[in-house]
């Protein structure tokens, strides 16, 4: 992430903290375009956040291991709800885990590595998204203060 940012509502919450520095050396009425460039950070991060459901896609995955042994099943299962509530650490975890697995079929290799790969691209736009929205935010925080 360049200029320190972190992705998510925290590394929101550090631009906007950075948006607090600025307005401070302003002048009395720091406090109020503050509490505004705070709260228009903080909802351009939710509605980054809320904006568009991210997709990957299972299907090959679950055919893959629909006759696979029941721990193995069990954790496609696990993937499957970590890419429906949009946990993304928790579908990694169980497909790297699923992808340690010596005893892997070649199309059980392949749903895995695919899958994985969809899960990266979600991760890597959703990061991309949130530092855009934060230097938008510092932006504008800084435009209406008239740098």
């Amino acid at each position: 992430m360049e200029n320190g940012a972190v992705a998510g509502p925290s590394g929101c919450l550090t631009r906007a903290s950075l948006a607090v520095l600025v307005l401070k050396e302003k002048g009395e009425d720091w406090v109020m375009k503050a509490f505004v460039s705070i709260l228009s950070a903080l909802a351009l991060c939710v509605a980054a956040g809320c904006a568009k459901k991210e997709q990957v896609d299972t299907v090959k995955l679950e055919a893959s291991f629909s006759t696979a042994e029941p721990a193995k099943k069990s954790e496609v299962d696990k993937v499957v709800a970590s890419v429906k509530s949009q946990d993304w650490a928790g579908a990694t975890a169980s497909l790297q885990r699923l992808a340690a697995d010596a005893k892997l079929t070649e199309e059980q290799k392949q749903a895995v590595k695919d899958t994985l790969e969809q899960v990266g691209k979600v991760i890597k736009d959703t990061a991309s998204k949130a530092v855009g929205e934060a230097d938008k935010a510092l932006g504008d925080a800084q435009k209406s203060l008239g740098k």
